[in-house]
């Protein structure tokens, strides 16, 4: 992609914004910067760019005048609106910041294989094992390093002059609205659950954006989805990627009680030997097997998942006090995220955490796995009124309105045995910076009760 003489306008200005706008400077381009907020907002933090060239267009993007520019990158955090429709229409190619990177990264890994995770639930701890996995194959071959991100840490666009032996993006559905060369060599969509409904017209709109990173896929291409699940398996249809599926028994890699078995290859991976625990993440482990088994060694494969402890805030073990377990799953922003980590539990019964700024979607499933897991529940945030009328009637509910509070309730409801598990199932921002710091606040109130520090 030749940015020399272009006019190119960064619309939205965090993280991935920002790194787009850095490497299309370098590559000598006219770069507008363009944000809803005003510059007071960024502290200075723009001066950078300004120095180095960059116009600025604050508090709206009118002043972008985006329809005389030749490309509009677009971060994942903005949503569609008027003048982007208008500028695309008169030929402006618009697209997102993986779209770009990817583009922009072609000169410095032309061969490197793209490997793409999507899903409501799941994908981070999957994008990482993927990338520790091919990581450690080509460590041991002694090849060029692998580059993880997208959606989870570091933005693409800011490593797009670095080679790579293979690039693993975590990719959400916001990331994959516009992106029309989008082609992973190998692509898995997780799990499709209410999220995002705030943004999307309906779940199927939903379902459609996380399903683009199968289209341009082609029968040389791999497309993992879960078995059984009609959901995934219409979007993989979009594309012509071979279909790996993973779970019960039929699927192509079978969960069972004791292994995670590739029927195709005849590979077994014993579950005791597997650091991750739980159902859902023996499930993420066969995911992360279809995608790299053809890149890899059943003998690396084996290697790493006997090391990997899968990432913070995602049903992490945070201490035992008196026979019951805390599990921070912080990450757990969505309800399907909530019931997963609650019905993936090994502990008969749990006192669940939840609440927190509301996303749109029915907390129903939650109330069913509550009658299988519940104990009881503590409700924190601007949703706990929709939460405790969904609940009610089901398990017992007290409202905090801190989280030393809601552990507080948590612990005087739990007996020995139970865990209890802080899993939000709505975002974090109505009490806390975002779902790390509602964690940390969370493990914080948690380690006060252990006796003698720990």
């Amino acid at each position: 992609m030749k940015l020399e003489g272009q006019r190119v306008v960064i619309v939205g200005l965090g993280t991935s914004g920002l790194a787009a706008a850095d490497v299309a400077l370098k590559r000598g381009a006219e770069v507008v910067l363009s944000d809803s907020r005003d510059e007071k907002s960024f502290a200075g933090k723009l001066d950078p760019y300004v120095q180095r060239g960059a116009e600025l267009a604050l508090g709206g993007h009118e002043g972008a005048d985006l329809a005389r520019a030749n490309i509009v990158v677009l971060s994942p955090g903005v949503p569609p609106f008027a003048l982007l429709d208008e500028a695309a229409a008169k030929g402006v190619l618009v697209i997102g910041e993986v779209e770009f990177a990817l583009r922009l990264s072609e000169d410095a890994s032309p061969a490197a294989p793209l490997f793409a995770i999507g899903g409501t639930n799941g994908k981070s701890t999957v994008t990482t094992l993927v990338g520790e996995i091919l990581a450690e194959e080509s460590r041991t071959a002694k090849k060029k390093p692998v580059f993880v991100g997208g959606n989870l840490g570091e933005p693409l666009a800011a490593h797009v002059e670095e080679s790579f032996d293979a690039i693993v993006l975590e990719v959400s559905s916001f990331q994959l609205e516009r992106a029309p060369t989008f082609h992973p060599r190998a692509t898995a969509l997780l799990n499709v659950t209410d999220d995002h409904l705030d943004r999307y017209v309906s779940f199927d709109a939903y379902a459609d954006a996380k399903g683009n990173a199968f289209v341009n896929q082609t029968p040389y291409d791999i497309a993992v989805i879960p078995f059984g699940d009609p959901i995934c398996a219409r979007q993989a249809a979009r594309g012509k990627g071979r279909v790996v599926t993973f779970g019960e028994a039929g699927a192509d890699i079978v969960v069972t009680k004791d292994a995670i078995v590739d029927r195709e290859r005849g590979e077994s991976y014993a579950r005791a030997n597997i650091l991750l625990q739980g159902a859902h993440n023996a499930a993420n482990v066969a995911a992360a097997i279809g995608l790299v088994r053809n890149w890899v060694s059943a003998e690396t494969i084996t290697k790493v998942l006997a090391s990997f402890r899968g990432l913070p805030h995602r049903t992490e073990l945070v201490a035992e006090i008196a026979g019951v377990r805390y599990y921070d799953d912080s990450k757990g922003t969505n309800v399907g995220a909530t019931v997963t980590a609650l019905l993936g539990l090994s502990e008969p019964r749990a006192v669940l955490i939840a609440g927190g700024r509301d996303k749109g979607g029915s907390y129903g499933p939650i109330a069913e796995a509550l009658k299988n897991k519940g104990r009881s529940v503590v409700l924190i945030g601007e949703a706990a009124d929709a939460m405790q009328a969904a609940f009610e009637g089901i398990v017992p509910i007290d409202r905090a309105i801190s989280m030393r509070e809601a552990v507080e309730k948590a612990k005087a409801r739990a007996i020995p045995g139970d865990a209890v598990l802080l899993s939000p199932a709505c975002s974090s921002f109505d009490m806390f910076r975002d779902y790390k710091h509602r964690g940390e606040e969370f493990v914080h109130s948690v380690m006060e009760h252990v006796p003698n520090g720990g």
